[in-house]
């Protein structure tokens, strides 16, 4: 396969990738909102659990529409990666939250209120959208050997 028809190919996998996640993210928003500002969670524990509620829309919007074309290795062991992949995601995003809260306290004096925090939050999502796609294009649903490239320079 040629250079361009890979990058086309990527192109498509990457938009619905980015439509999947920008639906997941408008669920952990919401639910990171929820469980701060209403049911008065703290931030890490609120930006975990609405990364973990999100998690279900993402799994099945990935797998059955962004990488539907992938190798299926098995559904446990799909499973099993998706979550490591995105519990190490989730960690990085809730340490960014965290951080992030820590240096406007720094700064300012006081913790930030929910403005902020949403900005902030957001921040962690543009951060982790990049890594959750690399892990998932070339970790979790990944292109079965026969799919590879049989030229060398493609």
């Amino acid at each position: 396969m040629d250079r361009r028809s890979r990058l086309r190919r990527l192109a498509g996998v990457g938009t619905r990738f980015l439509i999947v996640g920008g639906i997941s993210t408008l669920i952990e928003v919401g639910a990171f909102n929820l469980f701060v500002y209403v049911f008065g969670w703290d931030l890490v524990v609120g930006k975990i659990a609405a990364s973990l509620v999100a998690l279900i829309n993402a799994y099945f919007g990935n797998r059955e529409w962004a990488f539907r074309g992938r190798d299926r290795r098995g559904r446990g062991a799909e499973i099993v990666l998706f979550l490591g992949v995105n519990l190490v995601c989730t960690l990085l995003g809730a340490g960014i939250v965290w951080l992030g809260a820590e240096v406007i306290e720094g700064v300012t004096g006081h913790g930030p209120g929910p403005a902020l925090v949403n900005i902030v939050n957001l921040a962690s999502i543009a951060v982790i959208v990049v890594v959750r796609f690399v892990l998932y294009h070339y970790i979790v649903f990944r292109h079965s050997p026969q799919d590879a490239p049989t030229d060398a320079r493609a």
